[in-house]
């Protein structure tokens, strides 16, 4: 017996099993080919039969000389093709389809976004979001490439803080997203993601593309999926989806989805109930370690703070800058991940070449392998708080030695700091106050003589041609230090010139690198981002290497079609040079000379032309630009179609850089 919630009541599909097959059904096909000829008539046909007739003067003769046909009338056209043809199995309108409650429920996660490349797997969802949902929340975006639409996902989610919908086409789809989706899982970044695909349990249709388990794809680097067959194992899975994707350690989470739920017809007047959406509190340190920690802390001579993805949100950023500014401790956050700390905070670095750390405050720190090593060659104790002790997988690694840490707290970093911060404040003394601010001196001493020894080196080659990454990251600074500003691109390629020239003094300033070192994340993840600041009235640039741009090209026309900002600066080097290199060290180990290091690793001969390509998509584009001195104005021309709300490309003529 069914009720009004019980999914067997849905409608199913009558069509023969040939019908039913994925895809446009060839028979619609070619009647929907039948009907596009039919409407030539003689206003379309006529001019063709001028255009012949002239082409055939031209070879000689003319055309009274030649028998030539009559443009059929309509009437004989009837005649001769016959009554139109009616198709039996034309699927039967669908007055209440099961997606539009599915719309329905992504609506209670109000998403804004949902990427994707069009695939027939979701067109009954994909004709719900954009009709009955109205396009709006969530808005589609059209993407060329699945890679891409999870990019943008990633990116969007960093300046976000909540992820964008992607909509996956089956095993096709869902393999050309892959390696975008392990950059997230490894950037512990949450994106929800629905694949559909043509699967009948019955039997009756094809097997093409389909897959027993979809999910097993990907399920050693997302953090959580499910398959849902009915309507109410969909809700149950896209809340599920939801909530585990946004809770720490956070990351990507999929619910693989039935092409036929999707189509089928619900009783007149008869819906599930929606669900809620619920969200957990992010789990905080245990209280007693989080004590013993503030006592080793305060009672540190030389403590170092290590950050890796704690200030992603500003009330952690304050956080993480009261605790390091209550200890006058250095904070070290790398090169790889959120800078989490003001650039030109004193107390940003490592405290210089004659720190030497006794207690190592760790947090959110992936691989903790070195800072243990040096910590026991020391004498100095490790003290990790990270949620990533909450969540590991077996197959697919992304994860460090084991280390044996002192102190380990599982729990959110940014959740525990304040605690950990009250737990300081109450043990410190004015005698420990006092001596922490003379510490605070030193390292603020050591981080000044870093900075401008960094911003001497930059001078090297500031006039030469190829131009140099220092004066390009320079021009650039000297045209957007007054906005309020995002720099999506990666710095590690840039040999992070910006780090040192500008002053990333916000959590969304910089968005730290694509996690898992996939290339090809840069230009569709900047998209993302920009899109994701457009609502903030904020200016989005980013440095994109060439070899990473050739990976995604098509995403400039999606920054064009959906009229996103975003600033392209082309660090166009004409090479993997950071493979060049490796392959030279390794030429000159075995005593074979460099000079054919470049093989295999260079991108010239002929060299590309990204100005051209980008205009190509539709982007405003400039260059290749190779005298420094035609920068400024370049960029300046570049800035003002950004601000005025469209994307822009200036293509760099660039030194290596590695």
């Amino acid at each position: 017996m069914s009720g009004p919630n019980d999914d067997t009541t849905l409608n199913p599909d009558t069509r023969p099993a040939e019908e039913r097959s994925h895809g446009v059904a060839r028979r619609d096909f070619l009647l929907g080919a039948t009907i596009g000829t039919v409407g030539l008539g003689a206003t379309t046909i006529a001019p063709l039969a001028q255009e012949a007739e002239q082409r055939a003067d031209g070879a000689g003769g003319t055309a009274a000389d030649r028998p030539r046909a009559a443009v059929p009338t309509e009437a004989e056209r009837r005649a001769e093709e016959g009554p139109p043809q009616v198709d039996v199995f034309n699927p039967r309108i669908v007055r209440n389809p099961a997606s539009d409650w599915m719309v329905d429920v992504l609506k209670v996660l109000d998403l804004e976004y949902v990427a994707t490349n069009p695939g027939s797997s979701f067109k009954g969802l994909h004709e719900s979001l954009i009709n009955y949902g109205g396009n709006v929340k969530p808005e589609m975006l059209t993407c060329l490439h699945e890679e891409s639409a999870v990019a943008m996902a990633h990116g969007y989610a960093k300046i976000e803080g909540k992820p964008m919908m992607v909509l996956l086409h089956g095993t096709v789809g869902l393999l050309h997203g892959s390696m975008a989706i392990f950059n997230a899982w490894a950037d512990r970044v949450p994106i929800f993601m629905v694949a559909a695909q043509h699967q009948d349990p019955v039997g009756f249709t094809s097997r093409r593309h389909s897959a027993q388990d979809l999910g097993g794809l990907v399920r050693d680097f997302v953090k959580w999926d499910d398959e849902a067959y009915t309507l109410n194992r969909w809700a149950d899975g896209v809340m599920q989806a939801y909530r585990l994707a946004m809770t720490p350690p956070m990351g990507p989470t999929l619910v693989v989805t039935d092409q036929n739920l999707q189509e089928r017809s619900l009783p007149p007047g008869e819906r599930p109930p929606l669900p809620r959406l619920t969200m957990p509190a992010p789990p905080q340190g245990d209280a007693n370690a989080v004590a013993e920690a503030a006592r080793l802390l305060v009672e540190a001579e030389s403590p170092l703070i290590v950050s890796e993805r704690t200030g992603v949100t500003q009330e952690a950023w304050d956080r993480l800058v009261e605790l390091a500014e209550l200890l006058q401790a250095p904070v070290d956050v790398g090169v790889r991940n959120r800078l989490d700390f003001p650039s030109h905070h004193p107390l940003n670095g490592n405290g210089g070449a004659d720190y030497k750390p006794d207690v190592i405050l760790a947090l959110e720190v992936n691989d903790m392998t070195d800072w243990v090593r040096q910590a026991e060659a020391s004498g100095a104790t490790t003290i990790s708080i990270s949620s990533q002790h909450l969540f590991m997988r077996s197959n697919i690694q992304d994860h460090g030695q084991y280390s044996a840490i002192d102190l380990i707290i599982p729990g959110d970093a940014a959740a525990t700091l304040p605690s950990l911060i009250e737990n300081i404040r109450r043990l410190l003394t004015p005698a420990q106050r006092r001596r922490n601010e003379a510490r605070g001196a030193r390292v603020a001493a050591a981080h000044l003589e870093r900075r401008l020894a960094r911003l001497e080196l930059a001078r090297s080659g500031w006039n030469a041609s190829p131009i140099s990454v220092p004066r390009m990251c320079a021009e650039l600074w000297a045209q957007i230090k007054d906005d309020d500003w995002s720099m999506a691109g990666y710095l590690p390629f840039l040999n992070m010139w910006p780090r040192d020239m500008w002053n990333f003094d916000r959590p969304y300033r910089y968005l730290g690198d694509q996690g898992g070192a996939g290339i090809g994340y840069n230009l569709p993840a900047s998209v993302g981002a920009a899109l994701a600041n457009k609502k903030y009235g904020r200016l989005t640039v980013n440095i994109n290497g060439d070899g990473d741009l050739n990976y995604a090209p098509g995403v400039l026309w999606t920054a064009a079609h959906h009229q996103i900002p975003l600033l392209i600066m082309v660090h166009n080097n004409r090479g993997y040079h950071r493979e060049v290199m490796f392959v030279q060290r390794m030429c000159a180990e075995r005593g074979r000379g460099t000079d054919r290091g470049y093989i295999g690793s260079a991108i010239k001969d002929p060299n590309i032309d990204y100005a051209s390509m980008a205009r190509g998509y539709g982007v405003y584009a400039e260059g290749p630009i190779a005298d420094p001195d035609e920068l400024a104005p370049a960029i300046r021309r570049a800035l003002q179609r950004v601000r005025a709300g469209e994307p822009a490309l200036i293509d760099v003529v660039s030194q290596p850089t590695g």
